[in-house]
């Protein structure tokens, strides 16, 4: 395949039903590079739990439907066969990322979160880092060799 590189961001309101929207978004923006099922799936589920978790915890809503307080930009970028996204929000922060990291951890055991984002999103990708500042919001990084 002759050199592919591309980049598009995606805004969109902190709502739940936008998770399948970015879901859908990422799925299309590599399918030029004809991915297997198998990264295609891992991809589009990890992109499906950091915007999850922008709905969730950056804008601390606790309904989780119809609570949009502000929005997430994902942005998605390919370069010489390598997938970059970010997925930013607004919001809380994290005050501690290590912690937040830990299989497990959650701040929303009445909304029976598992606690399991961070470590769906490092198993699936290829890697991922995490920058936040209390009361400025969030951005989770991560990156998957396609080709």
């Amino acid at each position: 395949m002759e050199k592919y590189n591309n980049k598009v961001s995606l805004a969109m309101e902190s709502l739940s039903q936008n998770e399948s929207l970015a879901r859908t978004v990422v799925a299309a923006f590599i399918a030029p590079l004809d991915p297997s099922i198998e990264v295609l799936t891992d991809v589009k589920t990890a992109v499906s739990e950091a915007v999850t978790n922008a709905v969730i915890h950056g804008y601390a809503s606790d309904d989780i439907e119809s609570s949009s307080k502000g929005l997430i930009i994902v942005e998605l970028e390919i370069v010489d066969g390598e997938l970059k996204v970010g997925v930013s929000d607004q919001g809380a922060g994290i005050e501690d990322i290590n912690q937040a990291m830990e299989p497990l951890y959650t701040t929303k055991p009445d909304m029976e979160r598992s606690g399991m984002g961070f470590t769906v999103m490092e198993s699936f990708m290829d890697g991922i880092k995490v920058h936040s500042t209390p009361g400025v919001g969030t951005t989770v990084e991560m990156v998957k060799r396609l080709i």
